[in-house]
């Protein structure tokens, strides 16, 4: 049995990023443990490669199982690009469709 889930969060983007002449919205994946809701791997649609190997190191090993207040705090006190906003938007939107996730399982 797979013990892992994929979900994405979604976020738009501020004007006058580099990302946004490719996406309109800024997209967070993660692979997730389904038990515990602790990420496995993280990536997102930044425009830099660094920009989005460091967000997926930064996410690593947070679960989002009791939110992700936790995971923001963490952005806000090491992340100073102009995606603050949208990252913290798309983490609260992963969490929206990881709570629903669970919900429909239970049923």
């Amino acid at each position: 049995m797979v013990e892992t889930m994929f979900i994405a969060g979604h976020s738009r983007l501020p004007a006058g990023m580099a990302a946004k002449n490719v996406y309109e919205t800024l997209t967070i994946t993660v692979e997730i443990e389904k038990k515990f809701g602790v990420i496995l791997e993280a990536s997102c649609t930044l425009a830099t490669e660094h920009g989005r190997d460091y967000i997926g190191r930064l996410l690593r090993g947070y679960s989002i199982l009791h939110g992700v207040d936790e995971i923001v705090e963490a952005v806000k006190q090491n992340y100073y690009g102009k995606a603050t906003n949208a990252i913290t938007a798309a983490l609260a939107d992963l969490h929206y469709q990881f709570q629903q996730i669970k919900q429909k399982a239970q049923v």
